[in-house]
């Protein structure tokens, strides 16, 4: 028996081995492209305030069955997934209701009390993805559940909220959610301009609507 157990540890290490590798190439990687959008909602004593900002970065990684291609079947429960997706925080600007800039002063004091100075970026990590809902139409929606830890200010809480994910074809898909977070959970004290009679609500409402793509594979030349 003695002389049998270095074959056998040594094939336990050949397949743990060979099957970390393996495991990699079977997840499909997409990367974030252009045309994605966050947005940040709020109340005050005076008025209703936003802010936007148009660039999402990071990657989502996503296992066998995970809906890539419009009308696809998809078996509803837990789905393998990865998601890191980063925000500059200098990149979020306050709005009017019509969109155009509200204020550059507001700007300033919402990237101070985001601690941009040692937390530029607003970070997310997904922990878990749960298929919910499949389409009715192929153009439709595929409705999750997600579970993950968004850092703001240097902050990391855990959060949960509805994600929407849309195949668009050409290995491109549109991932929508929202979900509506405390500011003094984060550490950020709601603002309150010295000598004026404005408080601002201490709920604000994240959404996000972010677009990803596979890489194109590199052309091959054939050698001379």
């Amino acid at each position: 028996m003695k002389k049998l157990l270095p074959p056998i540890l040594g094939t336990f290490v050949v397949l743990f081995v060979c099957s970390a590798p393996l495991r990699a190439e079977e997840l499909t990687r997409f990367s974030a492209l252009p045309g994605g959008k966050v947005r940040i909602e709020g109340t005050s004593t005076i008025h209703d305030w936003q802010m936007e900002g148009h660039l999402i970065g990071g990657r989502l990684e996503v296992g066998a069955g995970f809906p890539t291609e419009p009308g696809q079947a998809a078996t509803p429960g837990k789905m393998e997934a990865k998601v890191s997706a980063v925000i500059p925080v200098s990149s979020l600007s306050s709005l009017e209701k019509d969109g155009k800039p509200y204020s550059s002063k507001m700007d300033d004091i919402a990237r101070g009390k985001l601690r941009m100075d040692v937390a530029p970026l607003i970070a997310y990590q997904l922990d878990e993805l749960v298929l919910k809902e499949t389409p009715k139409t192929p153009d439709a929606p595929y409705l999750f559940d997600a579970k993950g830890r968004l850092a703001v200010a240097g902050v990391t809480n855990s959060i949960s909220m509805p994600v929407t994910v849309t195949p668009l074809g050409n290995k491109k898909l549109k991932i929508t959610g929202q979900v509506a977070v405390k500011m003094t959970d984060y550490k950020i004290e709601p603002p309150a301009p010295v000598g004026l009679l404005i408080t601002t609500g201490d709920e604000v409402k994240l959404s996000f609507e972010w677009m990803v793509g596979q890489k194109a594979a590199a052309p091959t030349t054939s050698p001379k």
